[in-house]
């Protein structure tokens, strides 16, 4: 165990937890919403802490990350658990796990030294906390991009966005860029399907692009759920409002978890929310979790290909200093 950043001690022993927009307040003895934040006699303790579930090479390309580096590997991590309870997550095996409910399962104690010199050992370009909620990780985390910035690597989160200001101001000197899960545009789906609010998900994307904080939105699109017109022209209009340069993965969902019952995404509903996103003015869209689908990055200017992608394979990189080769024009994203 390690005690945790961002809380603080209030009356008759609670602590206020505000790592996470659940801003728990948790008492002697009990977890937070989490279910890996602890509070011990009055002081507030994270028991995932070097406690690594899964660490894997990847593909950049496989977080979705696309304007980050592309073509290169991250050292991907994870511990047990997560601030939210999606009833379709399709990592549920490991984020649906933790010590409060005894659920915990096999993992083995790694020290933040030992993770950056892993990726850089095989590498690596990047240190990804990713698969599970980095955010519940978070002293893990920041211990290691600290280490991992003074071996030049970059460090990236794949999260749900549901941190607090406080925790992305802190996290904001040595993170590099996010992929944020917008899983919808009403509150109610997010109150109802993931036990958490919407709101703080938007002010999260905000608050990285103004922290300079490189952002790229992926929507796991569901039948029936949250795959109306009118929500997929509000996804894509708030991402265009936040920065037109962001780009928004479009993915397709397949049944798993508890929401067994729906169908797959038809391709035809990808494309249309493709299409929405256009209109909305997005300058980079992108069909994911559909074999064959174009993965290629285009200059807004004059459509040229200038990053050519099989499957999370780059085949081909033309942009020098962020610059298409054809016209000139500008080509959003952190190239190398």
């Amino acid at each position: 165990m390690k005690e945790a950043m961002l809380c603080e001690a209030e009356e008759g022993g609670r602590v206020h937890c505000f790592l996470c927009s659940h801003h728990c307040r948790i008492k002697p003895g009990k977890y937070g919403f989490c279910g890996v934040r602890q509070n011990i006699d009055g002081t507030l303790y994270t028991q995932s802490y070097g406690q690594i579930i899964t660490a894997n090479v990847d593909p950049i390309e496989k977080k979705p990350l696309y304007h980050f580096y592309p073509g290169t590997t991250a050292f991907s991590i994870a511990t047990m658990g997560c601030n939210f309870h999606c009833d379709f997550c399709q990592n549920w095996q490991i984020s649906q796990t933790s010590h409060r409910d005894g659920t915990a399962g096999e993992r083995r104690n790694v020290e933040p030294r030992e993770i950056a010199r892993s990726a850089v050992e095989r590498g690596c370009r990047t240190i990804a906390y990713t698969y599970t909620e980095p955010t519940i990780f978070f002293e893990y985390a920041y211990d290691t991009a600290r280490i991992a910035r003074e071996q030049s690597l970059a460090n990236v989160f794949v999260t749900n966005g549901y941190m607090t200001s406080e925790a992305l101001e802190t996290a904001a000197p040595y993170l590099d860029a996010c992929n944020v899960d917008l899983k919808s545009f009403q509150d109610s789906f997010y109150r109802e399907r993931c036990k958490g609010r919407l709101q703080p998900v938007l002010d999260s994307i905000r608050k990285m692009r103004d922290l300079d904080i490189w952002v790229e939105v992926t929507t796991l699109v569901i039948p029936g759920q949250n795959d109306a017109d009118e929500e997929l022209a509000g996804i894509a209009g708030f991402i265009a409002g936040t920065d037109p340069d962001i780009p928004w993965h479009i993915s397709r969902f397949h049944p798993d978890y508890q929401l067994t019952d729906a169908e797959s995404t038809p391709v035809s509903t990808l494309e249309r929310a493709g299409n929405l996103g256009r209109e909305a003015g997005l300058r980079y869209i992108y069909v994911g979790n559909v074999p064959g689908a174009s993965a290629d990055t285009h200059c807004p200017s004059c459509n040229t290909p200038v990053v050519k992608r099989r499957a999370y394979s780059v085949t081909e990189q033309t942009v020098k200093n962020g610059l298409c080769p054809r016209c000139g024009g500008s080509v959003a994203g952190v190239f190398g």
